[in-house]
């Protein structure tokens, strides 16, 4: 996925109601859940298209600074759990 569907993507599972946890995952196999929309900070931009790339999570034991363009792709917490 693109950096700007990623994000797209993130911004739209922090929008449902009731919140549903989600899965942020990574080229070498590694996931991070997001458990709660506080668990997730990034500039999520304009129109204009200026959005940063970065984002940071801070979730439990994790402390994670890394980029949407990092993100291969975007799951359920159900997948996390089924990998382990």
């Amino acid at each position: 996925m693109r950096a700007e569907q990623v994000r797209s993507e993130v911004q739209r599972l922090l929008r449902q109601v009731p919140f549903r946890g989600f899965v942020l995952n990574f080229e070498n196999g590694d996931g991070i859940p997001i458990q709660d929309p506080e668990n997730i900070a990034f500039d999520p931009g304009d129109n204009s298209g200026s959005a940063s790339v970065d984002f940071y999570v801070v979730s439990g034991r994790y402390r994670l600074h890394s980029t949407f363009e990092a993100v291969t792709s975007v799951g359920t917490t159900e997948s996390m759990e089924q990998l382990g």
